[in-house]
């Protein structure tokens, strides 16, 4: 998938926002999957993109939040903490398949399926050119920031 043109996708998110990938031609793109809204981890990630903003938008690229909670919820957790960019519902994973996110996991010793806590940075033109998997939440955002600052550049 890496350096190959994105499906086109069409998703619902926060503020009864549509959002299409072609729609969003010439921006760059930037999705990050988590778990869940309200936890910990979750919590914290979409906190530093939050508080990166301004910086991602500066470098083209418009920030996602992706999980498989409610509409409900995510209007929730985004005002919450004044999230200025949009929350996508997944409920039917459509994105998570898209972007195979969905893993077999481990929670004290019960196994299931959840979302693997993953970055994909698509550039202006709707191609794939970053993907972080096994997200470790620190200094992630900033990591992130820094390869959309670099792309924004060199396109």
């Amino acid at each position: 998938m890496l350096n190959q043109p994105v499906n086109n996708f069409t998703a619902t998110a926060t503020s009864e926002t549509k959002v299409q990938l072609t729609d969003l031609a010439g921006q760059q793109v930037l999705l990050y999957f988590y778990p869940k809204d309200n936890t910990p981890g979750c919590t914290t990630e979409s906190q530093d993109f939050r508080d990166l903003h301004d910086q991602f938008a500066a470098a083209n690229t418009v920030v996602f939040g992706v999980s498989r909670d409610s509409m409900r919820t995510h209007e929730n957790f985004k005002a919450k903490h004044s999230f200025p960019f949009e929350l996508i519902s997944d409920t039917e994973e459509t994105l998570c398949k898209q972007f195979d996110v969905i893993k077999e996991k481990n929670t004290f010793g019960k196994k299931h399926f959840g979302i693997e806590r993953s970055t994909f940075l698509i550039d202006s033109k709707g191609v794939l050119r970053h993907e972080w998997r096994k997200v470790k939440v620190a200094g992630h955002a900033a990591e992130v920031l820094e390869a959309a600052q670099t792309l924004n550049t060199s396109n």
